[in-house]
């Protein structure tokens, strides 16, 4: 799949994800009116919206272009995106990363303070779930056994044993002495990362599998490349953190040596993690041609590993 073709593709799905949030993001009188506007003016700003292109791509790839797969997942893509930025709203705060930009703009607790960024935050979330539970809503046995697999992977994803349980493990080795052993450090590098961002974004490619009806071997090939395309993703991030601008990235770059945190540039240098994030590239694409799987999902690796946002 050509560039030019990809860009197309997930320029269609972030619109009808932006409309389609606009249709389910609880409004008064239903939703307290400020609430509403903190969670509308996070949800609302923009960014990559990977997760939810990739829900769709995943779906697309599975269903061969077929259009209702794509309307199956689009409240899974919503879902995701709302969790992903319930988690950046967390993240950005005092008491985590203390960070005063995020995609291009003041962070929520700048503009409305600590308590309404939580609550925003709590607020997405639980209605992420929501959201998966009421749509689609379709009278039917097999959607309604899908959108429970969706859900289950998701959860577990997002939760103790997935991103939050990451960004535990992020804070808790925040600058703590490492021993000189790099394969120690690398197996608790995996294993934040494979937390932290891996989880969501293999939850992103799972889901919409699921949803667009995939057979187990295809949901397991989509999860193996999900695997490798967070890793990828996560390391070109770290790379990023080193060579970026905040113009570039819509946040801070540095905040990473500055924390001390560990990271791949910090153990194999930036050209040594590009050749890291090659190799998921090519282990991505094997897994997706074996499951003789392709459509937009290996134009997602390249972005992933040349992207400068």
């Amino acid at each position: 799949m050509s560039a030019p073709d990809f860009a197309t593709f997930a320029d269609a799905c972030r619109r009808d994800l932006e409309q389609a949030l606009e249709r389910w993001l609880p409004t008064p009188p239903d939703c307290p009116s400020r609430l509403h506007e903190v969670m509308r003016y996070s949800l609302l700003a923009g960014g990559k919206r990977l997760r939810p292109v990739l829900v769709q791509a995943a779906a697309d790839a599975v269903a061969q272009g077929h259009p209702d797969a794509r309307t199956l997942a689009l409240p899974a893509a919503c879902a995701l995106e709302m969790i992903h930025t319930y988690s950046l709203v967390h993240d950005d705060l005092p008491a985590m990363d203390n960070d005063t930009l995020r995609r291009g703009r003041a962070t929520a607790h700048v503009v409305y303070g600590d308590a309404l960024a939580i609550l925003s935050g709590d607020g997405l979330l639980t209605e992420a779930f929501a959201l998966l539970a009421r749509e689609p809503s379709l009278d039917s046995p097999a959607i309604a056994q899908r959108k429970l697999l969706t859900m289950a992977l998701i959860a577990a994803s997002a939760g103790v044993s997935g991103m939050v349980g990451g960004q535990v493990l992020d804070l808790q080795w925040e600058g703590a002495p490492r021993q000189a052993v790099i394969d120690d450090d690398l197996a608790r590098l995996q294993d934040v990362h494979a937390r932290k961002t891996g989880a969501l974004i293999r939850a992103s490619t799972g889901a919409g599998a699921i949803m667009a009806g995939a057979a187990p071997d295809a949901v397991a090939a989509i999860d193996a490349y999900g695997t490798e395309l967070g890793l990828c993703f996560q390391i070109v991030d770290d790379v990023l953190d080193v060579e970026g601008t905040a113009d570039e990235l819509g946040k801070h770059a540095g905040k990473d040596e500055a924390a001390g945190k560990l990271t791949y540039p910090a153990l194999f240098g930036v050209d040594g993690s590009r050749r890291r994030a090659e190799g998921c590239v090519t282990r991505g694409r094997a897994a997706l041609d074996r499951a003789g799987l392709s459509g937009h999902l290996p134009a997602v690796l390249d972005w992933a590993l040349t992207r400068r946002t």
